[in-house]
């Protein structure tokens, strides 16, 4: 391979909740004598970071001022290139994007645009706890559609469901997860234009958090929710970010895709509100850097990464560990387990589970605050020889 993969770079005092907040109350509990924490958790991950954005880093502090500014044409340029290569956004233009600092923000001040306190907002389960907390911190009634499962154990949208609920609960906006967080499905054309069908009869508003949308497995491709019609287009409005894809959430820096002018210019305005929704000089040089011709020929390389440590996990968990069950992601580096079946089989609760492996250094992620009791969630995105040593601890020590 032409990058570094295999190197994990120690990242203890160094700005990380991955590491750092383990055994601290805020993440997983700290490990037992002996065993060193393996960072499975948070949504971020343990590999050196792509080198054109550290050299793109590099080359702007070596001008030694740092004021006020705004964002250059090279940065529109490497956003409308990256969404024309990597998603065939052929008509994007300069206009149609607006900066987030990052996609929770865009999202609450999307639903502000379109909605009043207290409305509700349709979202599938499990669904991203990001979402959960700003909904409800911001006075909105979450209104679950939840996820079913096809008799190939396939996650599906339940259009039935959602057609039902938002009819009863007179919903006029969702929120969509595209890739699919912590499920892992990358929607197809057909799914997401179904949705889009029952979303246009009822007029209800879309807000399409597609943040995971480079990250994606054996061969998938991603298809953005405003591509699948004309009303998706005008009535979605899509966030997308570096962050994710190239390990840059500490930068701050996401971006708005908008297409309807009318709707474009009252997000921005709610988006300005707090007269802090501004863009890091650093995070702007980062992103020109990330999406670089060299920036694509790594996250080829880390997809292909990525889903070799997504199907040695997927094989080991079928192999060894009968009764927890889960679907081999599409996109994204998490693994959703449900739990039920092995732990009543082995006089287990959840809490138990969890702490049998973080006793053992496996900081995974409880998975209740996703909707799901049942659930953990895990982060493959570490050298595939840190991902097989923590699948032998849970081997080793779990209860047989």
């Amino acid at each position: 391979m032409r990058f570094d993969f295999e190197t994990m770079p120690d990242r203890h005092g160094m700005d990380s909740i991955a590491v750092d907040a383990i055994g601290r109350g805020f993440g997983p509990a700290g490990p037992k004598e002996g065993f060193e924490a393996i960072p499975m958790w948070v949504a971020d991950m343990n590999f050196m970071a792509c080198p054109s954005i550290t050299e793109a880093i590099i080359r702007r502090t070596q001008h030694p001022s740092f004021g006020y500014f705004d964002p250059s044409d090279a940065y529109y340029d490497s956003i409308i290139r990256w969404q024309r290569e990597a998603n065939g956004a052929e008509t994007l233009a300069r206009e149609h994007i607006g900066y987030e600092n990052g996609v929770l923000g865009g999202v609450e001040s999307t639903l502000n645009t379109l909605c009043s306190r207290g409305d509700a907002v349709l979202l599938q389960s499990p669904t991203y706890i990001g979402f959960t907390h700003v909904l409800e911190n911001n006075g909105y009634r979450i209104v679950l559609n939840p996820l079913i499962q096809d008799e190939a154990g396939t996650w599906r949208l339940d259009y039935v469901d959602m057609e039902r609920k938002i009819t009863e609960k007179r919903i006029h906006a969702a929120v969509f997860c595209n890739p699919h967080n912590p499920c892992g499905r990358v929607w197809t054309p057909d799914e997401i234009g179904k949705a889009m069908e029952i979303f246009e009869k009822h007029g209800v508003w879309v807000v399409s958090d597609e943040i995971w949308s480079d990250l994606l497995l054996n061969g998938h491709r991603h298809t953005p929710t405003q591509s699948v019609s004309a009303y998706a287009r005008e009535h979605t409005a899509a966030f997308y970010a570096p962050s994710k894809t190239f390990n840059l959430a500490g930068l701050v820096g996401s971006y708005h895709i908008i297409y309807n002018k009318w709707l474009r210019e009252r997000q921005a305005k709610e988006a300005s509100l707090s007269a802090y929704n501004a863009m890091n000089v650093l995070s702007m040089h980062a992103l020109i850097g990330a999406y670089s011709p060299e920036g694509r020929a790594w996250t080829d390389e880390l997809c292909a990464v990525l889903s070799g440590n997504v199907n040695f996990a997927y094989d080991f968990i079928n192999r060894r560990f009968p009764g927890i069950s889960l679907r081999k992601p599409e996109g994204t580096y998490m693994l959703f387990l449900h739990c039920e079946e092995w732990c009543k089989s082995h006089g287990q609760t959840l809490d138990s589970l969890l702490k049998a492996g973080t006793d053992v250094g496996v900081a995974w992620q409880d998975g209740r605050p996703f909707h799901d009791p049942w659930g953990i969630r895990m982060n493959l995105a570490l050298p595939f020889r840190k991902v097989r040593e923590a699948f032998d601890r849970l081997d080793r020590y779990l209860p047989a």
